[in-house]
């Protein structure tokens, strides 16, 4: 669900996402406004957009109750940082939280493509 919502949103707005990976209580992906014409470039929207069609599909098999934090945080890449390099801190996440021995071992990511 979690995909498919990264690849229709950002579509629809006009954005790339590239890697992101679901712990059990948060989420990180990389993502950037595609250079069109009419695209959404607020990421504050963005993010609502995506929030607002997860809300709808966990809705959809039956959960109740909130999915997701009002707010979130945002972090910019530098043009001096490798984008592997950030990805690599990201995805320590599931051994720093104890769920993996090896961040490749995590079988709750990916990568959505287009962006690089």
């Amino acid at each position: 669900m979690l995909t498919e919502s990264f690849r229709s949103v950002a579509e629809k707005a006009g954005w790339a996402v590239g890697r992101y990976i679901v712990m059990p209580d948060h989420v990180h992906f990389f993502c950037a406004p595609k250079k069109e014409v009419g695209v959404i470039t607020d990421l504050s929207k963005f993010i609502g957009t995506w929030k607002s069609i997860t809300t709808r599909g966990a809705w959809k098999i039956g959960y109740e109750g909130a999915i997701w934090q009002k707010e979130f945080v945002d972090s910019l890449m530098r043009s001096d940082e490798s984008y592997d390099e950030k990805w690599e801190y990201v995805a320590r996440n599931a051994v720093h939280h104890e769920k993996t021995e090896k961040p490749e071992e995590w079988l709750y990511q990916g990568d959505i493509g287009g962006l690089r």
